[in-house]
């Protein structure tokens, strides 16, 4: 079980020449020059790690097992605002994703056909111009990924391992997306469906953003919009990591954080799954794509939540597990939410003074700045959920980076003088 890619893979990377990286120039100290020297160097990296002849990364014995770290990586070049879209390695990463998608629709190997999938039509979807066969491909996916939720009617699908049983809305499970193994939904799959959707087109009164609603209310861990057991009396606001752990314990709820003992809204005590930093952001964001406001107590109850533990020196509740995973959610969520002012009341767990915000994007190029290696990948801190993988660390680094890129100080600003200094590395 997991909140990124679940499955041991080594590769031995086949790629051009590896070119140098840009040094860093002790002059480079504003928040876009950072970005922009930390993409560069991403950018060389990715490039001398593609394996050429098939155009994707996370090759082995010439095979891509998980297309979704090609789906990585493109989305984050695409995002660049200076790579040519003609660029060979783009053109190639293109090439090898239509050449993964299968009769069905998805865009997967053998295994993780949703997971795979959902990573490969966002990318798609950012092609500038698609051509006819990269449109055909998008509306395919679009398809096959609406297939796979959870919901009273489910397409079967004969050539998957396993695809979801129908259900009801009143099931545990309605609504999600899961890994298509585990016989459940859990959350970052379903944000994972819910982000390529929404950037594949598909408008927040759809159907499957309506169902989807549905399970997120029940992973967030708020009484007043959750009405299952787990969150009974709750009012943490953030999110958890499912509805149930397993195809056997439908409605037990599931979190990587454990619990806490949380005095509830009648005022006694009792032991509540504990919300965490990577699942709170896929929650807000997917809540901001299913067409939620900024005033909907939902909404509120989540930013709460997120300025109550904001930090970048780990994924809160977790530590260094799924950290990197948890700065590309970070990044997404709230670009998606338009405030480049980030209210919070703590920084790295100490109170800070009413009325404190963040440039978070700047946090962020400053706390991956710091994480970057020569070569122009990211340093490892931790090995769970394939978080020691450099291909994986630094296409998550250049997806964060490029989100972050709107929300930066346009010239040598600083941070509000009210604030606490930038994050530190851990």
């Amino acid at each position: 079980m997991c909140v990124g890619l679940c499955v041991s893979v080594a590769f031995d990377p086949v790629g051009v020449a590896p070119s140098a990286p840009p040094q860093i120039a002790s002059t480079t100290t504003t928040p876009r020059a950072k970005a922009a020297l930390a993409s560069e160097r991403a950018i060389a990296f990715l490039r001398s790690t593609q394996d050429t002849a098939l155009g994707a990364w996370g090759v082995k014995d010439g095979v891509a097992a998980f297309p979704a770290y090609t789906g990585l990586a493109l989305a984050g070049l695409l995002m660049q605002p200076n790579l040519d879209p003609n660029d060979p390695t783009i053109t190639r990463a293109i090439s090898y994703i239509l050449s993964a998608q299968k009769p069905d629709g998805g865009i997967y190997s053998q295994a993780l056909p949703s997971y795979n999938t959902a990573i490969c039509l966002a990318a798609l979807a950012r092609v500038p111009n698609p051509d006819q066969k990269v449109r055909d491909a998008i509306r395919s996916a679009q398809n096959f990924l609406k297939s796979l939720q959870y919901s009273e009617v489910v397409v079967p699908n004969a050539t998957l391992g396993e695809t979801p049983s129908p259900v009801q809305k009143d099931h545990a499970f309605y609504g999600g997306w899961g890994y298509g193994r585990h016989g459940r939904p859990d959350l970052s799959n379903t944000q994972w469906a819910l982000e390529a959707l929404h950037e594949s087109g598909l408008p927040p009164d759809d159907p499957a953003f309506q169902r989807a609603m549905v399970f997120l209310q029940r992973c967030q861990m708020l009484d007043s919009a959750n009405e299952m057991h787990y969150a009974d009396g709750s009012s943490q606001g953030g999110f958890i990591y499912a509805t149930s752990e397993n195809r056997d314990t439908i409605g037990s709820g599931q979190s990587f954080a454990g619990t806490i003992e949380e005095t509830l809204s009648d005022g006694t005590k009792a032991s509540r799954l504990r919300c965490y930093g990577s699942m709170t952001y896929a929650g807000f964001k997917s809540y901001i794509y299913a067409g939620l406001t900024k005033d909907d107590p939902r909404v509120k109850a989540a930013l709460g939540w997120i300025g109550e533990n904001y930090t970048l020196r780990e994924n809160p509740g977790l530590g260094t597990d799924g950290l990197y995973y948890y700065y590309v959610t970070f990044a997404r969520s709230l670009a998606a939410s338009e405030l480049k002012a980030l209210p919070i009341t703590r920084l790295d767990g100490t109170p800070v003074p009413a009325g404190t915000t963040r440039n978070w994007a700047a946090d962020l190029v400053d706390r991956l700045s710091e994480l970057q290696q020569v070569d122009g990948s990211f340093k490892a801190l931790d090995d769970r959920w394939l978080e020691n993988d450099p291909v994986l660390l630094t296409a998550y680094s250049l997806l964060a980076l490029g989100h972050a890129l709107p929300s930066l100080p346009e010239a040598d600003a600083k941070q509000p003088a009210q604030t606490t200094p930038a994050v530190p590395a851990k």
